[in-house]
């Protein structure tokens, strides 16, 4: 699909926004750091009419929003495309094309590369075998030479072409990120070789160029597929909501319509067992809801008429009937999402510094290895001389300790932690887990198992209750069925939605459920409870507790004492948060918290200076996960919140969070060490290659040397943990 998008209209792809204008999504395109995030929304929020520009660098969507009346989109293209950011509107099906089409394009550059560094050994092998006693002659050593080109040439060429061209827009756009010192190497060396090679030279670099593309593009593609990992988390979300909703017409008939069809005002009925489509008002039926994925509340919730209910919430028993208050995209389940999408972005600093350090270091380098040819030429050392001292300085210098410094140790590291049941999804994590200095759990499924359990209930009675509980879907039914074991279920039961079950029970009627339905009058509301017995006989309550996790009280006092706060936040009701809090020694929580204003916590938190850990597993976490410093998720929560966090931790202990804690800052402490190698290298190394101590091969293994310096610097964590 095309647009005539520079000078075309584009008003049929604005769309109001609640607080008023409009808003234009686009799909941007060559857009890979921080510097590339801060340079977009900078010169489109300049435009005139323009309040807002937020570009999300994982999916590539560019949301921008207009006052009203005021502001012009074909001019929001025209400045990306100036910028070097082609731009289209945003359709979610195009972008995910455009995203596998790089992936296989990165995997294939890989392959062509991969082919060609092993294939061109056979011939530079020998020739630099040569070097150490077994000489070759020299038509055998030229044709050695002329075989590792007609293989490397090309295969460099191709593979190098993702480089080539992000180098290529960021000269563009007058600045220098790692892909130009990279490109430039590569070719310059491509370049020396060839010259050596028809001069009659020794030194020919095939195998260095194409094996150096190669490594390259084996860290390329793992960011790429980390990329597609994180940006699914708000699809995932999305994927929670009902594809269809059943609406009923003026006719009174009953039509199933995709979920897209649903309008605010249509008359829907939701059956036992489906989720809720869209938010909406009950007018008629009741039943109970699991809403568990949006409050992390494990008791279902009592409906009836004039009852709220949002979109991804499950009926368990009765038929309703509601009306819709929303449309599918302006639904509490969609709200989350773009909250998610809105938190998904980049945060790695080191990687930052990195590039930084790369605009300064390509001018820097680049003017000494012209001064260096330049000045060797007016000195008497000939063009061919000088020009491989200019190629020594670009070589001996390329930035492969720096662009090694961060990702070496992040291997390190997520190897380290995955070895302690910790999958880290993002490098960038680690960094932003070490800053980190205040945690912020939820309690269902963090703090505590997320496994209701009945307690301390007398044997005789729990015989008695299972039959009724074995016939109902009720979470705390299960519960109380599980720890029955298999058994017979009771006869003639009729469940009453939202209230109980009832049935026959060794021949007498009884009762499951609330008190109220029972016919006793609850003593304490705030216990997670059912109740249970005969018809005109003494009736039972049966409680139930979410336990702690056995090492939650150890976890947070390792919290505390590495300097870091504590807080709950939860979704549940006051009473087992409390209690879950006290047990933990917890001092700092709240509770009943919805998804939004779990995730309003965390952005206060961080306008305040606090740089927070969210640690959560419910779907009502999924936006608190996005919008936090750093976010974990263990490994019994939902798909959504696990795409949501950046770290994922198994096993059924909390202290996996302070061990993660210990890594990263050990990691960070790697990463500056290997910083400060990096740069005290080319200080060095630069003055020995531009004075001639040096030639290109030694160029190449110190270059090499320097990499490997830094790599074992890396693997210095895990001697640390084999020595714990």
């Amino acid at each position: 699909m095309t647009y005539d998008l520079a000078g075309g209209d584009l008003s049929g792809f604005l769309r109001p926004r609640a607080e008023g204008g409009q808003s234009l999504e686009l799909l941007v395109r060559g857009a890979r750091c921080a510097n590339c995030l801060a340079k977009i929304e900078r010169e489109v929020a300049a435009l005139p009419g323009v309040t807002q520009a937020r570009l999300n660098l994982t999916t590539g969507k560019l949301v921008v929003g207009f006052a009203d009346g005021a502001g012009d989109p074909a001019a929001v293209i025209r400045t990306l495309e100036n910028a070097g950011y082609p731009a289209t509107p945003y359709d979610p099906g195009q972008a995910q094309a455009a995203h596998d089409k790089e992936g296989r394009r990165l995997l294939l550059a890989m392959a062509v590369a991969g082919f060609g560094a092993g294939n061109v050994m056979m011939f530079s092998v020998p020739v630099w075998a040569g070097l150490f006693g077994q000489e070759l002659g020299p038509a055998t050593r030229t044709l050695m030479l002329w075989l590792s080109a007609i293989i490397a040439a090309p295969c460099a060429m191709y593979a190098g072409m993702p480089f080539f061209e992000s180098a290529w827009r960021s000269l563009r756009r007058g600045r220098a990120n790692m892909d130009v010192p990279i490109s430039i190497g590569v070719l310059l060396t491509l370049t020396i070789s060839f010259v050596e090679t028809i001069m009659g030279g020794r030194d020919a670099y095939f195998d260095a160029a194409v094996s150096l593309l190669f490594l390259l593009l084996i860290g390329r593609w793992l960011d790429h597929r980390l990329r597609a990992r994180a940006r699914s988390a708000a699809a995932d979300l999305l994927a929670m909501q009902a594809p269809a909703a059943v609406v009923v017409g003026s006719d009174g008939a009953e039509r199933r319509v995709p979920l897209s069809e649903v309008a605010a005002g249509d008359l829907l009925v939701v059956r036992p067992g489906d989720r809720i489509p869209v938010d909406g008002v009950v007018e008629t039926g009741t039943s109970a809801f699991d809403n568990a994925l949006l409050t992390g509340e494990t008791t279902p919730v009592a409906v009836g008429p004039g009852s709220d209910c949002r979109a991804g919430a499950v009926n368990l028993s009765g038929t309703l009937r509601l009306r819709a208050t929303a449309r599918s995209d302006d639904s509490a389940l969609a709200a989350i999402a773009r909250l998610v999408e809105a938190g998904a972005q980049s945060k790695s600093r080191y990687v930052q510094l990195a590039d930084r350090a790369a605009s300064i270091y390509v001018p820097v380098v680049h003017t000494l290895a012209a001064l260096t040819f330049a000045g060797g030429w007016a000195l008497g050392l000939g063009p061919r001389e000088a020009l491989l001292r200019a190629a020594t300085v670009l070589i001996i210098t390329c930035p492969c300790a720096l662009g090694l410094a961060v990702p070496a140790v992040q291997i390190t590291a997520s190897g380290r932690l995955f070895r302690k049941g910790v999958l880290v999804k993002s490098g960038a994590a680690l960094e932003r887990l070490a800053e980190v200095d205040h945690v912020v759990l939820d309690k269902t499924g963090v703090l505590t198992e997320g496994r209701p359990r009945l307690v301390d209930a007398p044997p005789a009675v729990v015989a008695l209750a299972a039959p009724l509980a074995r016939a109902s879907a009720h979470p705390l039914a299960r519960a109380l069925a599980a720890e029955a074991g298999p058994g017979p279920s009771a006869e003639g039961v009729i469940e009453f939605a939202g209230q109980g079950v009832e049935g026959l029970v060794q021949g007498r009627r009884a009762r499951l459920g609330r008190a109220a339905f029972v016919g006793v009058s609850s003593a304490d509301a705030s216990e997670t409870e059912l109740w249970f017995g005969f018809v005109d006989d003494t009736k039972v309550r049966l409680r139930f507790s979410d336990h702690l996790r056995a090492d939650a009280a150890e976890a947070v006092a390792a919290l505390r004492a590495r300097g870091l706060s504590v807080r709950i936040l939860s979704g549940d009701v006051a009473g087992p948060v409390e209690r879950a809090a006290r047990e933990a020694g917890v001092d700092d929580w709240r509770a009943g918290l919805s998804p939004a204003e779990k995730a309003q916590q965390i952005e206060t938190a961080a306008e305040a200076g606090w740089k927070v850990l969210m640690v959560g597993d419910g779907l009502n976490d999924t936006a608190a996960l996005a919008k936090a410093h750093a976010a974990m998720a263990p490994g019994t929560a939902l798909d959504a919140s696990q795409n949501a966090a950046d770290l994922v931790f198994s096993g059924e202990g909390l202290m996996a969070v302070v061990d993660a804690i210990d890594v990263a800052r050990a990691a960070r402490a790697r990463a500056l060490e290997n910083f400060g190698f990096a740069a005290a290298y080319n200080v060095v190394a630069a003055p020995a290659a531009m004075l001639g101590f040096v030639n290109p091969l030694i160029a190449a293994l110190a270059m090499s040397g320097s990499s490997i310096v830094v790599t074992l610097n890396a693997l210095r964590m895990n001697l640390a943990g084999r020595r714990r």
